[in-house]
C-alpha cells in the first residue's frame, strides 16, 4: 500500500463541459448549466466543482451538503421559506442534504461549489466513540479537521477567543 500523499495543483482556466439542469426543475427560460470537477476526497464524500449557468429560473434540490462561493454575477435564490436573498461574487451560502431553493439567474452566475455527502448517524456515533476512546488511551491528538487545522477550536489558557 503507498501511503504517498500527492498534493495536486491546478489552474483556474478550466474548460467547464455541458451540465444540463433536469428539465422538469426549469420554472422559466432556457438556463444553460457547465461544470468542471476540480477535486474528489479519496472516499468519494467531498467533491468541488466549478459552475456556472445562464439566465434563467430553476428549482434545485439539493442531495448533498453544498456550501457555494460565488465567484461572478449575481443570483436571487428564495428560500424554503419563500424569502428572496440577492446573492453576488464574494458572497457564500450553505444548502443542506435534503434542503431545495429556487434560482433566478437575471444574466450570468459562475461558482464554486464544495459537495459534501454526510455520513449516516450509525457512522457519526461510531466515529464519536472512536475518536472518545482515542482520548482516553492518550493517542487523540489534534483531529485533524479543517477547524482544527485553520485554530480555530481549542481554547488556549490565558488567552481570548475574539
Amino acid at each position: 500500500m503507498n501511503n504517498e500523499i500527492a498534493i495536486l495543483i491546478g489552474n483556474a482556466q478550466v474548460a467547464l463541459q455541458a451540465c444540463p439542469i433536469r428539465p422538469h426543475w426549469v420554472l422559466e427560460g432556457n438556463p444553460q448549466a457547465r461544470s468542471h470537477v476540480l477535486s474528489s476526497s479519496a472516499d468519494g464524500t467531498a467533491t468541488t466543482v466549478i459552475w456556472d449557468c445562464s439566465a434563467g429560473r430553476f428549482k434545485w434540490n439539493y442531495g448533498v451538503d453544498e456550501t457555494i462561493y460565488f465567484i461572478e454575477g449575481s443570483v436571487t435564490i428564495r428560500d424554503q421559506a419563500g424569502v428572496d436573498h440577492q446573492l453576488k461574487a464574494g458572497d457564500t451560502v450553505f444548502f443542506p442534504a435534503g434542503s431545495s431553493a429556487e434560482w433566478t439567474v437575471e444574466k450570468y452566475i459562475r461558482k464554486v461549489a464544495f459537495l459534501r455527502t454526510p455520513l449516516p448517524w450509525q457512522v457519526q456515533l461510531l466515529r464519536k466513540a472512536y475518536k472518545s476512546v482515542k482520548r482516553v488511551l492518550g493517542k487523540g491528538g489534534p483531529s485533524g479537521s479543517p477547524a482544527d487545522m485553520l485554530g480555530q477550536v481549542r481554547n488556549i489558557p490565558g488567552e481570548t477567543s475574539v
